[in-house]
């Protein structure tokens, strides 16, 4: 087992993000390999000015290396901004493994990561992301006790996309509150891109709101599932023709990140966006293009905290109703971000950006 902090090899262009971009400014960034199990993974701590950095580990068939750097380097620092707007004592933090999870995960493997987590001391706890399940957090931690996201025999809270859901539905009540004076959806008519582990409960909390929903995914037996359970729900074949639905009055980005970027911006019919995906905005700039055109953006990492507060809350003795109380709370923090994005002048974005910076710097001045 290696640990590799620096290797030459590594491309010019994560090494300057890392060191001289906004986008950097990271505490701590671990390349790790065990080849005896196959693991490649990188654990990028951004800050821990807060707590022990956390966030989820994500299993993916990356490109290439320099593509699973700069994604781990991105979702660490949207780690650091969502636990300080939910109100953790937790900095950001975030993993990546390398490979097709299909293909390659192994118990051996899970457990090799395990170790390089434990090796951090305590810096870093993980917990379940994309590609990643209950299942694997049980032998994750294993071999380290700064595991979070296991199942209830195993001491954890379960599945956290339960309350990444209602989170998120929150978050898009707020905006309703926002854009139309009435936190409901009721009657309106959204669209979810991904309907996989938290967007099929989002589509429940909808439909229960007595929303209208259309609904894709590239996986047509999660597709299925939704429409064998609610019949009533729309679908389109992808992406491209959810965002150009006529009549859509949300949509929710919830599958993976970049969804929102120059092509799909200008296509969008939605009046408001809110989702669970990670990382939404593709590159700077995104955010006020979407304010442009009079697009109400709710800040992904924000409106999806529901599942950090839970496996934050596993750390000290999961107690479901709490978690569910302060998820509660994600409607009232989007709705005070819209506030100050209003006051400032700001897209919505750029005002959470600021609460949580100010949070994290009055944290590092003591």
């Amino acid at each position: 087992m290696t640990d590799v902090t620096g290797v030459p090899d590594v491309p010019a262009d994560v090494l300057h993000t890392l060191f001289h971009s906004e986008q950097g400014g990271h505490e701590q960034v671990v390349l790790c390999q065990d080849r005896a199990t196959g693991l490649k993974a990188v654990i990028a701590l951004h800050s821990t000015a807060l707590g022990p950095a956390l966030g989820g580990t994500r299993f993916y068939p990356y490109a290439s290396e320099a593509e699973a750097v700069a994604d781990a380097l991105n979702l660490s620092r949207g780690m650091s901004y969502k636990n300080a707007l939910a109100g953790l004592d937790h900095g950001g933090g975030k993993a990546v493994i390398i490979g097709d999870p299909e293909k390659i995960k192994t118990e051996e493997l899970l457990l090799a990561y395990g170790r390089f987590v434990a090796s951090l001391g305590g810096r870093y706890v993980t917990a379940c992301d994309v590609g990643t399940y209950v299942a694997d957090m049980d032998v994750v931690a294993r071999t380290n006790q700064w595991t979070t996201g296991r199942s209830p025999e195993n001491g954890g809270a379960g599945d956290s996309s339960v309350l990444t859901a209602f989170g998120v539905f929150q978050g898009m009540r707020a905006s309703a509150q926002t854009l139309w004076g009435d936190p409901t959806l009721r009657g309106r008519k959204v669209g979810v891109a991904g309907v996989g582990k938290v967007g099929h409960y989002l589509v429940e909390h909808l439909l229960q709101d007595g929303a209208e929903v259309v609904v894709t995914d590239v996986r047509e037996e999660s597709v299925r599932r939704i429409t064998d359970r609610f019949p009533q729900v729309a679908v389109v074949a992808d992406t491209d023709a959810l965002i150009r639905v006529e009549g859509l009055d949300v949509y929710a980005p919830c599958a993976l990140g970049g969804a929102l970027n120059d092509e799909t911006v200008p296509a969008l019919t939605a009046k408001i966006v809110c989702g669970a995906a990670n990382n939404q905005l593709a590159h700077p700039g995104i955010e006020k293009d979407l304010s442009d055109r009079g697009i109400l953006y709710a800040p992904d990492y924000v409106v999806n905290a529901g599942g950090v507060i839970q496996v934050a809350d596993e750390l000290h003795g999961f107690d479901f109703d709490r978690c569910k109380a302060k998820a509660t709370k994600i409607f009232d923090t989007t709705l005070a971000i819209f506030a100050r994005a209003k006051a400032d002048g700001i897209p919505p974005a750029a005002a959470a950006d600021r609460l949580a910076e100010q949070r994290m710097a009055e944290a590092r001045r003591g």
